[in-house]
């Protein structure tokens, strides 16, 4: 039985028979989405997974960024088994529950900003977008939203029309909600102004502003925006950190237009970069945050936090059967409790050790072309050299392959990234311990 933790994963061989059968019937009922690696899990806690084979894994992945405070943390499980003997669901956007309130309370203490708040609460990610547009609507009776190259916001029809990481999202689906203009992000590393935004991150920023105040005098009204929509860390488009002064540049230019701002924190919120929001990192206050993924550990939850003035003026205008499920809610307020038990803090601090072994493989290969992130949220992007820049996607995943192997769970992002996220309560000898992993895969990986 696994306790979390275990200092090392233990690998004999993946997939294994159990694994096999399982992942068959799997393809054959269960509709294609996103299977990254044959990771079939039987038991979880902490940043370690068993599989139905026997074999150890460190999960990098927290479940896609949501388990946070650890797979199967006590304190969470209490909560919920606590509450479902007293009851399972009782429909939150009709009737009343305190479990919900107290939830909304004390998500509003935690956001930034001395204002007057609400919040909404859905099931996943691009339910909390698709709040986030209509509210913005609804409000300021405008109608158009800027959303920038490399974003995911989900994959619902208005998230959808946000989303810019990958053609694929898109393929088919056209018309999506009408109405969205894309403009390009600050990505330090590779843009499409050829600037160096390491090197000169003022420039950089000042090359997206320009833009977009080129795009509000020639194509899209600015008094007719009624959102601007952006991740403070772009998560799959690949873990890309804007420079430091970007989100005071872009809220102040929101702000001389009437334009709500809308930060994203679905991936990169509650404890992930070692704050409990990321855009923390950059010293602002935005109109509207946007949570899940981690909100309540694996229940199905997510939040629209946005200012009182804002919010829907009719009963009706939106709502939801299962938002604000009461065991969702606890499960909530247990993870809230335990990431301010230190769990933030410790994603700083190996968040520090984890980019320096980043750091050093930056250094060491040749392949390994840029390392980037804050706290326990960093990528590394596999290029073909470091002069040309040239993605590398097929290493990437041959890297990803080869690192699960030896027992790392390992996701890509972007065209040629691979991403880091471990649970928060991981400790340095596990960071250590994956991070050789790594090495290993890398050097097995560049070689083929």
């Amino acid at each position: 039985m696994i306790t979390g933790n275990e200092s090392r994963p233990s690998v004999r061989v993946v997939p294994g028979e159990n694994a096999k059968k399982i992942m068959e019937k799997d393809e054959k009922y269960i509709a294609t989405t996103t299977k990254a690696s044959p990771a079939v899990v039987k038991e979880a806690k902490g940043i370690v997974f068993e599989d139905v084979d026997g074999n150890i894994f460190f999960d990098f992945t927290s479940g896609v960024g949501v388990v946070n405070v650890g797979h199967s943390n006590p304190k969470v499980v209490k909560a919920i088994q606590e509450q479902a003997e007293k009851f399972l669901h009782f429909a939150g956007t009709d009737f009343y529950y305190e479990l919900q309130a107290e939830l909304a309370r004390k998500l509003i203490e935690t956001t930034p900003g001395d204002f007057e708040k609400k919040v909404y609460f859905g099931n996943s990610g691009a339910e909390a977008v698709e709040a986030a547009i209509k509210m913005a609507r609804w409000s300021t009776k405008r109608k158009f939203f800027i959303s920038f190259l490399g974003a995911f916001h989900g994959r619902t029809m208005g998230a959808l029309a946000l989303t810019a990481s990958k053609t694929v999202h898109k393929q088919r689906f056209f018309p999506w909600m009408p109405g969205v203009v894309h403009v390009p992000y600050p990505n330090p590393y590779r843009n499409p102004f050829g600037i160096d935004g390491y090197e000169e991150p003022d420039e950089l920023v000042n090359a997206v502003i320009n833009y977009m105040e080129f795009l509000f005098k020639h194509a899209v009204p600015s008094d007719e925006v009624a959102a601007i929509f952006s991740e403070p860390i772009q998560g799959e488009g690949g873990y890309i950190v804007p420079p430091k002064n970007f989100f005071k540049e872009l809220l102040k230019l929101a702000e001389e237009h009437g334009i709500l701002l809308v930060d994203d924190e679905i991936q990169a919120g509650f404890g992930r970069t070692g704050k409990m929001w990321a855009i923390e990192h950059f010293g602002i206050i935005p109109h509207v945050i946007t949570t899940a993924k981690a909100i309540s550990s694996g229940i199905p939850l997510s939040a629209c936090i946005y200012p009182a003035k804002n919010d829907f003026g009719v009963k009706g205008a939106h709502s939801t059967t299962f938002g604000g499920n009461p065991l969702a809610c606890a499960a909530s307020l247990a993870t809230l409790e335990e990431l301010q038990n230190g769990l933030i803090e410790n994603a700083a601090k190996q968040g520090e050790i984890l980019r320096k072994r980043l750091d050093e493989m930056v250094e060491k290969y040749e392949i390994v072309g840029d390392a980037r992130g804050i706290g326990l949220m960093q990528a590394i992007e596999i290029v073909k050299s470091k002069e040309s820049k040239e993605m590398n996607p097929k290493v990437r995943d041959g890297i990803v392959d080869t690192a699960f192997k030896k027992g790392l769970l390992l996701l890509g992002c972007g065209e040629s990234s691979i991403r880091f996220i471990p649970p928060l309560c991981i400790n340095e000898e596990q960071v250590n311990s994956a991070m050789d992993v790594l090495e290993e895969a890398i050097k097995e990986a560049g070689q083929q």
